[in-house]
Order: structure tokens, then sequence, then C-alpha cells
């Protein structure tokens, strides 16, 4: 017979697999699948076309209908790489009442456990169907869900309520915001910068662009936020840029100048009207810097994209997390997870797991014992309802 591990061993396996998002995840994929088969449970890969080192899996148990529950994790992790960590990151190590591990908190742990819900689901007979969702590159935007979710439709059952299992230390998390980025490649004309009228500096062609985002968060910031975007923290749309590089030295016009814009959207609001408020600006430089040199020019593509998660009316997700917690409170956060993208394939939707968001990508990551085992226990609860069919 099977060994059935407990989700404190399971997510010390899931731990052990270095799946930095860019690197492979199959070995966890791997082992899940076969552990899965141990227990009489067929699983479904998708490989990434694209990315042949990277797979989603899903599976489901229980009577072959609609209106599954699914839990939905995602496999990578964030680097380690110049983190002091006090410990080998890609071992569980218990010290202090915590677990730590790279993903013990983000977002393994909740794999682990939804991975042994899968089981115990299968091995007591629920009435009402379960499924698992695991999915990869959630860390680099979110891009393996959408095929995943795609791929389950002709394949299983339709779902009816999704949990994301981000961690929200259990509380039931029905909104958070949307967003999208673009890479912003400015091209100059190079010259000495004595004659720099007659050249295009990139660098100094993209400021306008930065300082149109410091403006339109200024604008965000002095509006009266509307009831559903006054629940975040901050109560508007964002427009960020965080990295940017250019130029060739300090007496030559740059050539080049690359930088991400990032937008957070609250869910009331048009990610359409940002895009094409942002395009336009570029488009408004770009004019300019071609006046002086016509091959200049700006490139723009869009790196990532994740819809927001809007709170639903009395959603069948909402109300299972809401018995399964307790938790009866108003939840939103500013983070972008899969939760969204399954809303928008027509799946009712929430984020709850195990863990602290704060704790997430730190050195020394961890998740608690208790909010660990919390987590076990809402499993636990959630297959004995499955069990007894009652919604």
């Amino acid at each position: 017979m099977a060994q059935r591990l407990s989700p404190l061993e399971i997510m010390t396996q899931l731990v052990s697999f270095p799946t930095v998002s860019r690197d492979t995840n199959l070995p966890l994929v791997d082992w899940v699948e076969a552990y899965l088969d141990e227990h009489g449970i067929a699983s479904h890969r998708w490989p990434d076309p694209d990315q042949p080192h990277k797979a989603a899996l899903f599976a489901h148990v229980g009577p072959w209908e609609e209106g599954a529950v699914v839990l939905s994790g995602h496999t990578d992790v964030v680097p380690v790489d110049g983190q002091p960590w006090d410990s080998d990151p890609f071992t569980v190590t218990e010290r202090d009442g915590k677990y730590l591990g790279r993903g013990t908190c983000d977002m393994k742990g909740f794999d682990a456990i939804a991975i042994w819900a899968l089981v115990e689901a299968h091995q007591r007979g629920v009435a009402r169907p379960l499924q698992l969702a695991l999915s990869f590159d959630e860390e680099i935007g979110c891009t393996g869900a959408p095929p995943m979710i795609e791929a389950m439709q002709p394949v299983l059952p339709k779902g009816a309520a999704v949990i994301v299992g981000e961690p929200t230390t259990m509380q039931v998390v029905t909104g958070h915001k949307g967003g999208f980025g673009y890479d912003t490649h400015v091209i100059g004309f190079e010259v000495h910068s004595s004659l720099m009228h007659t050249g295009v500096n990139a660098i100094m062609a993209a400021a306008p662009l930065i300082d149109w985002a410091n403006r339109r968060n200024a604008e965000s910031m002095a509006a009266t936020p509307s009831e559903l975007a006054a629940l975040f923290e901050p109560p508007w749309t964002t427009a960020h840029v965080g990295q940017i590089e250019g130029g060739t030295a300090h007496n030559i016009t740059a050539k080049d100048c690359r930088f991400a814009m990032d937008f957070r959207i609250v869910p009331d609001e048009d990610p359409e009207a940002w895009r094409g408020a942002y395009l336009d600006q570029v488009r408004e430089v770009e004019a300019q810097m071609q006046a002086v040199h016509p091959e200049a020019r700006i490139d723009i593509s869009q790196r990532f994209r994740v819809p927001a998660l809007t709170p639903e009316t009395e959603g069948a997700a909402e109300t299972l997390a809401r018995a399964l917690t307790g938790d009866n409170a108003r939840h939103v956060v500013s983070y972008g997870t899969e939760a969204g993208q399954f809303q928008e394939a027509g799946y009712s939707a929430v984020v709850c797991g195990p863990g602290d968001i704060a704790q997430a990508h730190q050195p020394n990551e961890y998740i608690t014992v208790a909010q660990f085992e919390a987590g076990v226990a809402f499993a636990d609860r959630l297959v004995r309802r499955l069990c007894a069919a009652s919604g």
C-alpha cells in the first residue's frame, strides 16, 4: 500500500526542489505526478511548448461532474542569490515555532496541504469533487496560469469555486489589484554631448515618460477614491518604474535607455484606459525624438498582464471560504495573484492561504507552525464538507 505522507512531509519534499522561476520545475512535477499515481489519482500535465523545461499539473478526484472546489498554487519560487540565509534554503528547518525554507510561505506550504487534501479526498470518497491546479512562472508575472486554465477546460469538469492559497494568514481575500507592465526601450542617436542638440539622448527622452508616471501618481493620490478603491493600500492605481539602464559615457548622448513601466490598477478602473494613456505619451515623446533624428524611436513590449480580482456578489468561492474559516471581514490586497485569472476564465475565486506575505521572498523565509497547522485544519474541514456534499 502506498504511503500517505503528512502535509509537513510533502512540504519538505516540495521545498527540496529548487524551482526558481528561471529554472526547471519538472522534477517537482514528476514527483507530484508519481505520488498521486501511487494513490490511484490520475493527473494531467501541461508542458509549456515555449519552455520545455516547465509544466503545469492538474488533477480531479471524486464524482466526474462539474462543481468541484479547486485548490490552486504555483510551483515556482524567487531566487535566493545574495540573501543571507542561516540554513539551507532548500531544506525545511524547524526553529522557534517556524518552518524555514524557500517557498514554505510562498507557496509550497499551501501546495503541500492541497496535495495532501486531494489524496485525503480520494481516500475518504468525497461526494463533491476536488481539483488540484499547480502552475509555474507566477513569480515573473503570473504568466503560467492562463495556459494552464485553458488546458484544464477540455480535460476536467468545470470547477465552481477556486481557492488560491497565497499567504493571507487564512483571511479570505475577495479582491486584489490588477496590473500590467511594459518593457520600454528608448533608442536615441549618439553625438558628442557638446553638440547634444543634433543628437537624441535616450535617457533624457525617457525622463518625460517617467515624470508622467510621477504626475499621474500625484493626481491619483489627490483624488477622492471610489468606495472599492478605498479598501486598498494605497487606494489608487499606481504607475511605477523600478529599473532603468542606459548610456555609454558621460559625454555621449545616450543611444539606449531601457526601463520597466508597471501599473497596479484598482478593480473598478479600466486597464485599457491606463494602457492607452501611457502609449499616447510614448508616441508623443517618440515624435519629438524623430523631429531631431528620424531613426530615433521607442519600442515597447508587454512583459505581463494580471487581471484584477473583483469582489463577487454571493460568490461561491467566498461563501465556501468564509464557512471554512469563520472570517466574515472584508479583505483586499494590492498585489496580484492567479485568482484574477481564474475569475476572468469564468470561475468564482478567492485568495486564502496560510502564512504572512511579509515573509515571502525574504532571506530565512518561513511559515509559522501555527499557520501551517491552521492551513491543514482548513483543508481537513474542506474535505469533510465535500464528503458530506453540503456545498
